[in-house]
């Protein structure tokens, strides 16, 4: 049974940072493509990034820059460096892989107000 953990979000000024941090159990970290994912109030939950397992990342064109992914298969962990926040990446943030393990965790919420 896959289960993965979200955290570290919290409230933040625009122009601000954050990471956030995924712990997964259950499943076979280190063999598989890890992903961001995150959703807007009243829009469809979009992929923000992917790491490879060799951590190769790949982000989406609203991010690229802003955002790192990392990985540590030791820990089974994926963290995301988040820079720069604008109002636009409020959104709860979800790890996964890619394609998605068929369960979600319970995302942490990221908030970008002044």
């Amino acid at each position: 049974q896959v289960q993965l953990v979200e955290s570290g979000g919290g409230l933040v000024q625009p122009g601000g940072s954050l990471t956030l941090s995924c712990t997964v159990s259950g499943s076979r970290f280190n063999q598989k493509v890890v992903a961001w994912y995150r959703q807007a109030p009243h829009d469809e939950r979009e992929l923000i990034a992917t790491l490879t397992i060799n951590g190769l990342a790949d982000y989406k064109s609203s991010v690229k820059g802003r955002f790192a992914a990392t990985r540590d298969n030791a820990k089974n962990t994926t963290y995301l460096q988040m820079n720069n926040l604008k109002s636009g990446d409020t959104a709860l943030y979800y790890c996964n892989f890619l394609p998605n393990a068929g369960t979600w965790g319970p995302g942490t919420q990221v908030t970008v107000s002044s």
